[in-house]
């Protein structure tokens, strides 16, 4: 038994390793070579030509505010919201709770798109609304810094939310009564009292939100890119998809600088993490929940929380969905809804490659999720149960990816493919589809297995079970919830995806996030628009099928 948890722990570390530390190589190594596939003759000419670019200092300062501005725009509103939802006795707390996650389910490019649709200066919704009332000209304008930090604060919130809340939930309440005993106001026990002992909870969301705004792709390439502002990300992306040739050279160096800054902000979100510990304020002794009443503000702040969710979940969909059905955009009235008709739903099911991308995604989303799973399957079970020093590697290992820019694993993987048969096939979108979201699937399998005490597999040997009988009927009946979670989880990423698509995916093997941004591009609204309706049904009905198996699944065994 132990031979065989070695071998598997040794071929586990292999594969994951490959995963993970394969893209780095390989960026490293393009960084030094003068083009695609040149190895063997080093040259540090890409840095040179990336870093003394005159407009490279204005990208890095455009980077840094856009990510310290999403991450400020972020952690703010987590913070008001965690604080109505679990310290206060606001009506709704349990559906503002929910909300708060669902944008995590929209895909960041259509969620970017729908406010391009509301705000672009030139025919924005909102724009023509104004237009319409007198105010001339371009009253309010998308395409700008502001306008990325704002979109993309809004779709970071569930990332900041779901670090703040918890810690907020468990804050005992007895700190706060001492506080206003001694006669400090309310705004005062919150700056001095409440706020300090959740330091490190709202350092960790900080950071954490800095860290996937700066693997961001969707906001900087939808909304940055048309009003000329680069960021790390777009940057890059310019260098291996815009011009008359690609960079992969220059395209690594300047991924350099990205992988080393996610890479440090990771190591302090942990430090910070662990450093919680000091600040713990529930012990075994007079902890007691509970909730502060708002009295006559109660309902106010309810039509902000509840402003705030109708931006967040209803208005992207439902301007996606009527902008699906008008010839151009227009804003609603008679006009609009005696034009409205299938026309662009009709064009994009006739596309054959959108019909292409289609395909693809389904492909990868289901055949993809699968497969990662598998995976995740065995590599959570040595993290659990074998517990070695190997498997403490195997598990740092596994949730490196997390850490690396979407963007960047795809330029590195570039330089990995390249060299054989799996360039330009949707094997290689598969490949760095898995490495990048591993910990997707990994996170809930551990947690399942954490559960599941090892007197069961015990007992299931002394009765004469084998490994395999008691895996089968002990263990995996037992992880189907888990199972379901990571499926769901990396199926959805897997459909939505585009920032490591845009790198690796070639002419045939399209998805569907590629072909949306390349209908933005050509400024094709309407058929974005159905093709982005298309593409969350895809993901919700993913979500329910394997909901409904899983539930199956629990009642047969």
């Amino acid at each position: 038994m132990q031979k065989t948890s070695s071998a598997l722990t040794t071929g586990l570390i292999a594969i994951v390793g490959f995963l993970t530390l394969c893209p780095v190589v390989m960026l490293v190594l393009g960084s030094f070579s003068s083009e695609l596939g040149a190895f063997g003759a080093f040259t540090v000419e890409k840095y040179v030509a990336a870093y003394t670019d005159p407009a490279f200092a204005e990208i890095l300062l455009s980077t840094v505010i856009f990510t310290l501005g999403s991450a400020i725009v972020a952690t703010g509103l987590a913070l008001f919201l965690a604080y109505l939802n679990t310290r206060t006795n606001i009506p709704g707390k349990f559906m503002f709770g929910v909300i708060s996650l669902i944008p995590m389910m929209v895909p960041h490019i259509l969620f970017a798109v729908s406010w391009v649709l509301l705000l672009n200066p030139s025919n924005g919704m909102i724009n023509l609304f104004l237009r319409q009332l007198g105010i001339e000209g371009a009253a309010l304008n998308i395409y700008t810094l502001t306008g990325m930090i704002l979109v993309e604060g809004l779709l970071d919130l569930p990332i900041a939310y779901l670090v703040i809340a918890p810690a907020m939930s468990a804050f005992d309440v007895s700190l706060e009564e001492s506080s206003r005993v001694c006669g400090a106001s309310n705004w005062r026990t919150l700056r001095r009292v409440t706020l300090p002992v959740l330091r490190p909870a709202i350092l960790a969301a900080l950071t954490l939100v800095i860290v996937r705004s700066l693997a961001s792709f969707a906001v900087p390439s939808v909304i940055g890119m048309p009003g000329r502002i680069y960021v790390l990300a777009t940057h890059i992306y310019s260098i291996v998809a815009t011009g008359y040739a690609a960079d992969y050279g220059m395209a690594a160096a300047v991924g350099m600088s990205a992988l080393a800054a996610s890479i440090t902000l990771i190591v302090l979100y942990r430090r910070l993490t662990r450093e919680g510990e000091k600040y713990v304020t529930i012990s075994s002794r007079g902890y007691r929940p509970s909730v502060i009443d708002l009295k006559g503000a109660r309902y106010p702040l309810f039509a902000v929380v509840a402003l705030l969710s109708f931006v967040l979940i209803v208005l992207p969909i439902l301007v996606l969905f009527y902008t699906s059905l008008v010839p151009y955009v227009m804003t609603p009235g008679a006009k609009a809804f005696a034009a409205m008709g299938l026309r662009h739903w009709v064009t994009v099911l006739r596309d054959p490659v959108s019909l292409l991308a289609l395909k693809n995604s389904l492909t990868l989303g289901i055949g993809g999720a699968t497969l990662g799973m598998i995976l995740s399957f065995f590599v959570a079970y040595v993290i659990v149960k074998v517990r070695t020093k190997a498997s403490g590697l195997l598990e740092s290992l596994s949730f490196l990816s997390f850490s690396f820019p979407g963007i960047v694993v795809g330029v590195g993987f570039m330089w990995f493919f390249v060299q054989t048969p799996l360039y330009s096939t949707i094997w290689a979108l598969l490949i760095g589809y898995i490495a990048t979201y591993l910990p997707y699937g990994l996170r809930p399998l551990t947690s399942a297995f954490v559960q599941i005490h090892s007197h069961l597999e015990e007992s299931s040997r002394v009765c004469g079970g084998g490994p395999l009988y008691t895996m089968r009927r002990i263990v995996l009946p037992l992880l189907v919830p888990g199972i379901a979670s990571g499926w769901i989880l990396m199926a959805t990423m897997f459909v939505r995806e585009l920032s490591l698509s845009v790198v690796l995916s070639r002419p045939g093997t399209e998805v569907l996030a590629v072909q949306i941004l390349r209908f933005a591009e050509d400024g094709l609204w309407g058929r974005l628009s159905a093709l982005g309706i298309i593409m969350i049904f895809i993901s919700t009905a993913l979500v329910i099928i394997a909901n409904v198996i899983a539930r199956k699944l629990s009642k047969r065994d």
